[in-house]
């Protein structure tokens, strides 16, 4: 099977993220119950079965859920986290603990490479949000001649996007980062006050205007053709529309005059395969 990565679901109802290649397959996040999963993932010809582990960015129940959980317990899939994320999860008593006790929770270390199976390797980076710890992810393939096969930088929430994602998403093919909301539409809502506020705080969620500026940046720091594909994820079903967050990422795209494709993750439906393998358009210096 050719490497692969596509967003099962992306929204404030859901996040789950899936990227396969040879013989191992990784879930970023299991915001959906187990079904929904297996529909998902039947959507581009997989199953659990072509699932090996999970990666979870932070502890929001939109990242997580419980039954999944225990489908991950009864299939013998380890899920990586922080080991801050811990007391989060076992505030439930649910089908956390008895993950760990199957020896199934493994850690990661914020900056520090994380070895997984098929050779891939990801690094969590610390990012800003209002669920401490949260986590980007850049996730490497396997060495090629000169570099990656292939590289993956997936971002979900996040507030503000700081220089240390933008070097640490230099160069990825695919660049996975969230187009929230509209601030317009956002200060328009109907929303309480504090929410509004949570939202647009440098803790909450990026804006489209903040998603574009942040596309520039990584596009900017990285070789000319590097980044091949921009996926939008965390659309606001409120204070957003799939139409407007496309412009934002076409027009930053524009601007420092790359090529790459726009793919907007949706919460219902998923999203189109990217393969990873020809991706790497990267020349040697």
């Amino acid at each position: 099977m050719p490497a692969r990565f596509c967003v099962l679901a992306s929204g404030s109802a859901g996040n789950c993220a899936f990227l396969q290649t040879k013989g191992f397959g990784l879930l970023i996040d299991i915001g959906l119950g187990p079904r929904f999963i297996a529909s998902r993932l039947a959507a581009v010809g997989a199953s659990w079965a072509n699932v090996n582990a999970v990666l979870l960015t932070h502890t929001h129940t939109d990242h997580w859920k419980d039954l999944t959980l225990h489908h991950l317990r009864r299939l013998h899939i380890p899920l990586y986290c922080s080991p801050r994320h811990h007391a989060a999860m076992t505030r439930y008593d649910g089908g956390f603990e008895p993950l760990a006790a199957a020896e199934l929770v493994r850690p990661f270390v914020d900056g520090e490479p994380l070895e997984l199976q098929a050779g891939i390797i990801a690094r969590p980076i610390s990012l800003p949000h209002d669920s401490d710890p949260t986590y980007g992810f850049r996730i490497d393939g396997p060495p090629g001649l000169f570099a990656p096969q292939w590289s993956v930088g997936y971002a979900s929430d996040l507030g503000e996007c700081r220089p240390e994602l933008v070097e640490a998403f230099a160069d990825v093919n695919v660049l996975a980062l969230e187009f929230n909301h509209c601030e317009r539409m956002e200060r328009a809502s109907n929303r309480p006050r504090f929410l509004i506020q949570r939202v647009l705080s440098e803790q909450g969620h990026l804006s489209n205007v903040q998603a574009g500026n942040a596309v520039r940046d990584i596009v900017r720091a990285s070789a000319p053709g590097s980044i091949r594909h921009v996926v939008q994820l965390h659309l606001s079903r409120d204070c957003n529309r799939p139409a407007l967050a496309a412009e934002a990422g076409r027009e930053a795209l524009a601007d420092v005059g790359s090529t790459a494709a726009v793919i907007t993750a949706t919460q219902y439906a998923t999203s189109r395969a990217i393969p990873l393998d020809s991706d790497r358009q990267r020349v040697p210096v």
